[in-house]
């Protein structure tokens, strides 16, 4: 099934080059379809490729997805034009009289600072509180994992004395948990990061369950005991280049950076990356839409 997305998106191209099922707002509203209305807040800086990620992703079920992108007003984007943002994306006012099926935010490159120092903190709260009662099932990522778990669980992040980057091998905890259904018992994933949450704390805490974990990168899958509230500390969405990117502009800007580690073949960055998570990626994605998103959320939203 296809998904939705704004007519003339810039991904729309490179996701029809991937064979991906891709409609514009235009044709799907010629369907008798109930589509699954997922919003996005895209917190990270470059802002397109990280549609891309996620949209390869949403795209590949069964299922319709419509997908309505989300940006902070009280935050000036530098790496996104205006008029991307303008066409593209609506703020959280111009949505939070609606209801989602599902909502998903995204890292962002803040994780060093407290909470309550992110200029945008305020409206997050917002946005962390009105998905409680108008939306189905929210997935948080990185940053917004930590943030998730900071505002509704208590839970603070901590520094690193270096930061977790690279690819790391994880263990499942849960192995009958709906939302790594088909994980293997050992896997690996992407994590990029200066900060972490202690995985004693998640599961201490009444309300949440570790689906999955590291001995190098820590807490990686955590769920509130509704099932509602899903965080996932690292970057299962990443490209097989993405560390590589990230790795090339802090060398570039002169930040005392480590190799990423088990990543590139013979630790040698002249190597091209290769790709070792994605099966897991969309897995994940997945299950996410069928199990949490399409069987719980109501027709019609009362």
């Amino acid at each position: 099934m296809p998904i939705n997305i704004p007519k003339d998106l810039p991904a729309t191209d490179l996701l029809k080059k991937e064979k991906i099922f891709v409609m514009d707002e235009s044709r799907s509203n010629q369907q008798d379809i109930r589509p699954l209305n997922i919003a996005i807040l895209n917190l990270m800086p470059e802002k397109e490729k990280t549609e891309m990620q996620l949209l390869r992703l949403l795209g590949n079920t069964p299922l319709q997805v419509t997908v309505t992108f989300l940006h902070t007003a009280t935050h000036i984007s530098k790496n996104v034009s205006k008029s991307h943002l303008d066409t593209f994306y609506k703020t959280f006012n111009e949505v939070k009289e609606f209801r989602f099926d599902g909502l998903i935010i995204t890292g962002a490159p803040v994780e060093t600072l407290a909470f309550e120092e992110v200029d945008y903190w305020e409206e997050m709260k917002e946005i962390l509180e009105w998905s409680k009662t108008n939306v189905t099932t929210t997935l948080h990522i990185c940053w917004g994992a930590q943030a998730a778990l900071y505002y509704h669980y208590g839970i603070d992040k901590y520094t690193l004395d270096q930061k977790c980057f690279g690819v790391f091998q994880h263990t499942v905890q849960e192995s009958t948990a709906k939302l790594i259904r088909g994980f293997n018992d050992v896997f690996v994933a992407p994590h990029s990061r200066h900060t972490s949450v202690s995985v004693h704390a998640v599961e201490e805490h009444p309300n949440l369950s570790v689906l999955s974990k590291s001995e190098q990168a820590g807490l990686f899958i955590a769920i509130s005991n509704d099932e509602r509230m899903i965080m996932v500390t690292g970057h299962l969405e990443y490209d097989a280049e993405t560390l590589s990117d990230e790795f090339k502009r802090d060398l570039a800007r002169g930040n005392d950076i480590a190799i990423p580690s088990n990543y590139y073949p013979d630790d040698n960055p002249n190597n091209q990356p290769l790709n070792t998570w994605r099966s897991h990626t969309h897995l994940l994605f997945s299950n996410w839409l069928n199990y949490y998103v399409y069987q719980e959320t109501p027709y019609e939203w009362a």
